[in-house]
């Protein structure tokens, strides 16, 4: 493929493997020439993760080293990738001018990512290339605090100015400039850095590991904010499947959110921005053939994967969801729910707490949840009964009560009518969820 046709560029940073000169943190533990022999294996583990992307996707790989020479990174690595010294300056001079050099030569999606994280895949470098068209700036935080990846879709110098590097305040000086300029920021999965003698079993877990080559049947995305109290029995409906793929995408959450999905080994994004946006932004990185969207306080029912894939198996459907169940006992919830099943099925309106699924190209075509504070799950079922049919599956997600129980069933219940009304007169969004937060905050 010629670099005409080429749009995106994956860069790999790394060092020539010259012992004494390389993983000098290591040479305690493992001496001179082991250090530089796990500089070389991790470097050929990453770019054997990531080289096949070059398949799949207009993107041009280049190597950009330290240390050694063209010739020898030719025969270390083989002939067929593009090699650039690194250059000179601290690492933000040095990523600076690969990002400036790229963007140059017309390319508008470039990613940069090191060799010292073991856990970097090929799905890492496919979504950060995906979410750059959506947003700005692509992190991929290192637990350290640095990052392992960076993304960007134009060029944008001020991003490696005044960075403390080399220490543990790198990353969030770098999302803290991008904010001031006003970028869309995501981040990534955390993963670790192998750099001391205690990282060493994170490079024997990753060099263990293979990658599983088929793609789940379902990707499964989970917005958070502040879902610390339900998300655990979310998650736990969702693994009740094997073949499938859990992305949670936090927007911003003050309490265990973070943790809690960290410590159950989902991927873990994090964005700003509103749900919508979360949403999007987990819908780019899904590998799944399908994309079903759960709330964080809500639960699938027990073979829920079978009834999404025999639904979306029938001539004219298009997308699907649950049946509601309201998780308590008050007798205005009950009517609640034959409301919304009643809406929902016969005239092919469900909302976000109902489990929405569909085909991810479907969701491409349709422009994915259109960026709004609210009523983003209505205007995506409106815009889907324009492709075809939603089904309605006879089982029953269960949802949290919370929401109805905190303001009272019936003011919940007219807020919401009068949010649909005024958004069907024409009040603008912003306004509409101005007015709804000032309700929930005052009460």
């Amino acid at each position: 493929m010629s670099l005409a046709n080429q749009l995106e560029r994956l860069v790999l940073f790394t060092r020539y493997p010259e012992p004494g000169r390389t993983k000098t943190r290591l040479i305690p533990a493992l001496g001179p020439n082991g250090a530089s022999d796990l500089q070389k294996h991790m470097t050929e583990h990453v770019l054997s993760r990531v080289r096949d992307i070059v398949e799949s996707r207009p993107v041009d790989m280049e190597v950009r080293y330290e240390g050694g020479k063209q010739g020898l990174m030719e025969k270390w690595l083989g002939k067929s990738i593009s090699y650039r010294s690194q250059g000179s300056g601290d690492l933000g001079a040095r990523m600076k001018r690969a990002f400036s050099e790229a963007f140059q030569q017309g390319l508008n999606r470039v990613v940069i990512i090191g060799s010292d994280c073991p856990g970097i895949t090929r799905v890492t470098a496919r979504t950060a290339f995906e979410l750059l068209s959506q947003f700005d700036v692509v992190v991929g935080p290192a637990n350290d605090g640095g990052y392992y990846l960076i993304g960007l879709r134009r060029e944008t110098e001020q991003l490696f100015h005044d960075i403390p590097w080399g220490t543990a305040e790198v990353r969030a000086r770098t999302v803290e400039i991008a904010n001031q300029l006003g970028l869309r920021v995501v981040h990534l999965e955390p993963l670790d850095d192998v750099d001391r003698a205690e990282d060493l079993e994170v490079w024997e877990r990753e060099a263990a590991r293979t990658e599983d080559l088929l793609p789940p049947s379902i990707s499964i995305i989970i917005p958070t904010l502040n879902e610390a109290e339900h998300l655990r029995m979310a998650l736990a409906s969702a693994r009740s499947q094997v073949k499938v793929e859990i992305i949670v995408v936090d927007g911003g959450s003050s309490d265990d959110t973070l943790e809690l999905a960290m410590r159950s080994g989902v991927r873990l994004l994090t964005t700003t921005g509103g749900r919508a946006r979360q949403i999007n932004a987990g819908a780019l990185a899904a590998s799944g053939e399908v994309l079903l969207f759960l709330h964080g306080d809500t639960r699938l029912p027990p073979g829920f994967d079978q009834w999404v894939q025999d639904l979306l198996a029938n001539p004219g459907i298009v997308a699907g969801a649950f049946a509601l169940d309201i998780d308590g006992p008050e007798i205005g919830l009950k009517i609640i729910e034959k409301l919304a099943n009643f809406r929902s099925r016969f005239f092919q309106l469900p909302y976000g707490d109902q489990a929405i699924f569909l085909r991810p190209n479907l969701l491409r075509v349709i422009g994915g949840f259109p960026d709004m504070p609210i009523m983003e799950d209505f205007v995506l079922t409106r815009r889907l009964k324009k492709e075809g049919r939603i089904a309605i599956a006879p089982v029953a997600v269960q949802t949290s009560a919370r929401r109805w129980l905190k303001l009272g069933i019936l003011k919940t219940t007219l807020i919401n009518q009068a949010v649909l009304l005024a958004y069907f007169f024409g009040c603008n969004p912003e306004r509409l969820a101005r007015w709804y937060r000032k309700i929930k905050l005052r009460d």
